[in-house]
Order: structure tokens, then sequence, then C-alpha cells
């Protein structure tokens, strides 16, 4: 594969010595106490909890004395706050501890060429109710937004625990967002429908379920195919066989089908894509569907395997195959059953999915650094062949390796045209070590690569975030404290990709606070 004008292909990589250490309070054995969630302290085992990665879970690990949640840290640098690229989450906050925003999905309107873009995050906010969800708007294609408040999905569908999720249905010409919910059978996945981006109403219930986690969005926007308006869910569903990978589909976003389970144990969900708007078809009448998962092995920092889920079918049936062997993990510490980038970034190495013309499929995800060490690299597969087979993975970031350059949680969208924009957060200026938040060795940036044909080769990175990003902070005792988001999802449409991330450069009351950011770049010509 050429990459900027020089051939580098990279081989599996050495497995380098990773250090593993508890970031947080080791996990005890459950005592019969019910939480404030509704979850028995006893029941944490059965139910999978350990592995979830939603607020509901988390909250219920705090209360029940397993993890740690947030708590103020001392001797945090007072700095003025940064302006920012374009603040998403713009509500104001009381308090660090009132003000852990983050894990984000952006999508924008086919309907009117981008002008209105929403945002849809996490925000635990107990003020007036106890929710975890945030959504912002943009009426101007993303130069400005504003947070809805109160937040839209904080009712309707009982107690919100996050995960965001969000789509525009050209065919519908609705918008669709959702979260985990209490009221859709205790934590399933519930969705409110809006014409605008600005207004929105409670809607189906998309699954029942009393443990479903980390669920994904995507609606085919393609109208040659025979699927169009289709939307997708896929999520990990912890009441069956401890998290098996299901997905559910449907074409008016009211009525939604059975679940259909892809793997019937735990492989994690990372992200459900198809075949983007104007593109060709690759096979048969519908729009390709793919759905990304990860199997993480028993957690912590065992080798990953990522693995691509297909369906020509419109969701029905699925094939899945293999992205290459097992992989040595980002892990710098542990948070329980997850890796940890220091000093409270969970990471297990998920990515994003993307899909370009003519069957070429595109992957980017995360792991340990190829040499000298390094902690985490962000590395880049291609399918030529409608996901059939896939080539050698190639480290995108080019900086150089050592123990204090860190790259991980990357997102990736393309465009019908086939260009390619991958995203990630990045330490290459770092000069010393990330202990805790005020060493400046955990300052990072966003910073990205794109490619012009349909990922054949790729340009120069580009730096997203406008300056370097202080480490945030998490105070919020109803949040765990190895938290900064688990995942930022991105899109693209008319020659831009929509790209969010955690952005800690806002302090309040002398603290670095997480924050939604949000940056329009334009694709490469």
């Amino acid at each position: 594969m050429k990459m900027h004008g020089r051939t580098k292909m990279l081989w599996h990589f050495a497995l380098p010595s990773l250090l593993v250490a508890a970031c947080v309070v080791q996990p005890a054995p459950a005592v019969a106490q019910m939480t404030s969630v509704g979850i028995d302290c006893s029941q944490i085992q059965s139910l999978g909890l350990m592995k979830q990665e939603n607020m509901r879970a988390g909250k219920a690990l705090i209360e029940c004395g397993i993890l740690e949640g947030g708590h103020p840290v001392l001797g945090a640098e007072h700095m003025a706050p940064a302006p920012p690229n374009v603040l998403a989450s713009n509500r104001s906050c009381t308090g660090p501890t009132a003000c852990t925003k983050s894990e984000s999905s952006a999508w924008a309107s086919t309907k009117n060429n981008g002008k209105t873009v929403v945002v849809n995050y996490n925000d635990h906010n107990s003020n007036p109710v106890d929710q975890y969800s945030g959504t912002s708007y943009s009426i101007d294609g993303g130069k400005t937004f504003k947070e809805i408040l109160p937040p839209p999905f904080r009712s309707d569908h009982g107690e919100n625990y996050g995960d965001p999720i969000v789509v525009f249905n050209s065919k519908l010409n609705l918008w669709f967002g959702g979260d985990l919910v209490a009221a859709c059978g205790g934590q399933g996945v519930g969705l409110w429908t809006s014409k605008n981006g600005k207004t929105w109403t409670a809607g189906a219930c998309a699954h029942n379920g009393g443990g479903d986690d980390r669920e994904s969005f995507w609606v085919d926007n393609e109208p040659s195919s025979g699927t169009y308006g289709r939307m997708y869910i896929s999520w990990n569903d912890f009441d069956n066989n401890g998290g098996a990978l299901s997905l559910v589909y449907s074409d008016d976003g009211k009525t939604w089908s059975s679940p259909v389970v892809l793997n019937p144990g735990f492989i994690r969900d990372v992200q459900v894509t198809g075949t983007p708007r104007g593109t060709a078809r690759y096979e048969g009448n519908n729009s390709t569907v793919f759905v990304a998962a990860m199997d993480e092995g028993s957690g912590g920092c065992d080798t990953r395997q990522n693995v691509m889920y297909k369906s020509l079918d419109g969701g029905k049936t699925w094939t899945s195959t293999t992205l290459g062997a097992r992989f040595a993990s980002i892990c710098q510490s542990t948070c329980g059953y997850f890796a940890v980038v220091n000093p409270i970034w969970r990471h297990m190495g998920w990515g994003e999915p993307g899909v370009g013309p003519n069957g070429v499929v595109h992957y980017v995800y995360a792991g340990a650094g190829a040499s000298n060490n390094d902690p985490g690299d962000i590395y880049y597969v291609r399918s030529t062949d409608n996901g059939e087979t896939w080539s050698t993975p190639v480290k995108l970031n080019t900086d150089n390796d050592n123990t204090y350059t860190t790259q991980w949680m990357p997102s990736l969208s393309v465009n019908k045209k086939g260009d390619v924009t991958a995203s990630w957060y990045d330490r290459r200026k770092a000069t010393s070590a990330c202990s805790n938040i005020t060493d400046k060795g955990c300052n990072y940036e966003r910073v990205g690569r794109q490619s012009s044909d349909n990922g054949n080769s790729f340009l120069s990175e580009i730096t997203i975030s406008s300056k370097v990003i202080k480490e945030p902070a998490q105070e919020d005792g109803g949040v765990v404290s190895c938290y900064a988001g688990d995942y930022d999802y991105s899109t693209a449409l008319n020659g831009n990709a929509y790209i969010t991330w955690t952005d800690g450069r806002v302090a309040v009351g002398g603290v670095h606070v997480q924050n939604v950011e949000f940056a329009k770049v334009p694709e490469p010509k």
C-alpha cells in the first residue's frame, strides 16, 4: 500500500511488554445490596456488569464498591479556558462534579446540504432528574451549536443511561436519536424523532431489554437501494448468553424486527455501517450492511481480534470474517475489566468502519505501538472486495514511536467519492510520562489523515484541534473514574467530515472538565 510517496507495509507487530497497574479500587466480592439503579450487587457476575460500558452499569459498580467514582483532583492546575474549535456541549456547569460531557455521535442532514447537524452525547446531569443524555444542534452547518435544555431524551422513556446514537433518515425526512433507557425493558434502546433536529418527540423502543449495552446506529440513505430508508441498530445483549451480538432493523422507525443474533456469545459491538449515499451497489439490489466487532479475549491487556459481519439481504442473514491476526492491545493500566490509556481513558482499541464506492470497506482501530514500547498507535485496514479479504494493517500516525507518544480511540468517515478521513487522540508532542492529569505528558491533540483515492494512499497528517488540549478530569461521583468517553463517531457529507471528540480546554472552578468539541473538516480535493 502506497502511503504519502513511499511504500510502507507493517506485518503484525512484535508484542511489547505492557505494565498492568490498577487505576482504581480492585474488584471485591459483591454483597446483597440494592443500588439506586435497581441492580442488586449480588447480580454483578450474572448480569455481566464488568463487561458493560454503559452508565447504568458504571453507577451500579460504583455503589457496590467495585469501582471508584470520580473525585476531586488534588493539585489541579488553575487555567483560564481556551477558545474551543466549536463547543457543541455548551450548557453551563455549576461545578466540575456536574460537567462530564463526552462520548459523542454526529450526523448531518442530507435534505438541506448539511446545514443542520445534530450531536448526541453523554452528559451526566442530576438536575432536575438524574440522567446521562445531552443533545445539541446546529442550523448553520456546524458554525455554532445550541445544547437543548432540558435534554430532550431525559424523559418519556424513563431514566436515561446514555450510550448516544443519532441518524438522519433521508427517505422519511426525519431525525432519529436515542440512548439506553429504563422504560424499554429496564435497560433497552429507546428512540426519539425530530423533523428539524431542535424539537424531539418520544418514539419507539427499538429493543426491550434488561441488559442492552453499547448500541450503534446506521441508516441506508442510498436511494437506489432495495432497502432505502432501512435503519439498523446493533448492540450487546447481556440478557442473552452474557452479551450476544444482536441487531434489529426497521423501515419506518415505529416497528422493529425481532433481534437477529450475529454471534450467540459475547463479542463486542463496535459499529454498524453500510454503503454510503450515492455510491454504486456492489452485490445484489440492497446496500451491503456491515457490523464491526472485537473479540477482547478476557479483557484488560489481552490480545484482540477484529471481526467484520456482513449482510446482503437487509440485515436478515449474516456472514463474518476476521481482519488479520490477533494483535497486542493498547493498555497502560486497567480499570476493572477494561484497559486504560493513562490517566482516565478506558479504551479497548475500538475504532470505526466505513464503506466507500466500488465495494471498498475501511476500518481504523488502535493497538499497542509498533516499536520502542510505544503505548498505542492507530492502524488501518482495507477491503477491496466488499469485505471478503482484508489488507495488512498499516500504521496511520507517522510520528516516531516512544514511551510517551500515545495515539488512541480513532474514528473514520468516507463519502460517496471515496474521500476518507480518520482522526484520533494524539500525544505526539509529549516529552514526559502521563501518570495523572496534572502531568504535561497527558496533554493531547485531535489529529487525522485523509485519503482522496478510497484508501489506496493517505496524505500527510492534519491537526484538527486548534491547539494542544489540557487533559480533563473526571470528578463526577456518579460516573466511573476511568471515563472520558468510550468512543466518538464521525460522518461525512458534501465534501466534509463531521468530527467530534472529548476536549478538556474548558475549566470550571479551576478544574479542566470534559466537553464535546466539533469540527467540520473539508475532504481532500
